[in-house]
């Protein structure tokens, strides 16, 4: 049986993807698995939310879902340029639109359509163990900061040397962002609590599951923390052969 904590691969250098079925493969990976899109406008401070609803071969063209917060759509409408950035299992994936997007609907839902990119970058980045939880392990956590009215309680997911998955019942709208810094994360550990900034990746909520996850990089975390972290790491590591080897018998 394989263990979930082999080694990944180390961080690779960027690769620009030019060929037309490499980009439409990694794009309709992250359709499939409805990862969520960080769309900047050029010269503008403010991140918003999408995802890819449908990629079209034939008319070259990509679907994106409306923007979060919505009133993104105005610069859209002024023809502004953006990039989009997306994570696929520790891969980064991105690229620029500069051309006019048209927006429309699509089964009843706004959207815009977009022509398909001509490059996109592919980023292997990872090099840290990802180390998911037993259904026996709950560790409890809470996010707090200057940005939020009140502490938010969740659980932990995963986690490894660089960041973690956190889940949240029900939906949190528009407290999460994707890209902001929140300056106290605290999870209890059964040797101890450790808190410290996370930097949120990505925000997806799942409406059957009335359930919020949150992806997040650990921000700035000093040398005491981030020693706890992974001798966590290490004690799920070692959960996980144990449970693997008993599996044998």
């Amino acid at each position: 049986m394989s263990s979930p904590f082999s080694q990944e691969e180390g961080p690779q250098p960027p690769k620009v993807l030019k060929a037309p079925m490499e980009i439409i493969a990694n794009l309709r990976q992250l359709q499939e698995d409805h990862d969520p899109l960080v769309i900047t406008f050029h010269e503008r401070n403010q991140r918003f939310q999408s995802y890819v609803i449908e990629v079209d071969r034939d008319k070259k063209l990509l679907v994106l879902d409306e923007l979060m917060p919505s009133d993104g759509e105005r610069y859209l409408v002024n023809g502004e340029a953006f990039s989009v950035e997306a994570f696929h299992e520790g891969v980064r994936v991105a690229w620029k639109c500069e051309q006019t997007v048209r927006i429309a609907e699509h089964e009843g839902a706004r959207c815009y359509f977009s022509a398909m990119p001509l490059e996109v970058v592919y980023h292997q980045r990872r090099s840290a163990f990802r180390a998911p939880l037993q259904p026996s392990e709950s560790i409890k956590i809470e996010l707090s900061g200057d940005k939020l009215r009140t502490a938010l309680p969740g659980e932990l997911l995963d986690i490894s040397a660089t960041g973690c998955k956190l889940r949240f019942a029900g939906t949190l709208g528009s407290n999460l962002q994707a890209g902001q810094v929140y300056e106290r994360f605290t999870a209890k550990f059964p040797f101890g609590a450790m808190t410290t900034a996370i930097e949120v990746r990505h925000v997806q909520y799942e409406e059957n599951l009335n359930t919020t996850f949150i992806g997040a990089r650990f921000h700035r975390i000093n040398g005491q923390e981030q020693r706890l972290v992974e001798r966590f790491v290490f004690h799920l590591q070692r959960e996980a052969r144990r449970f693997d080897n008993d599996g044998l018998f």
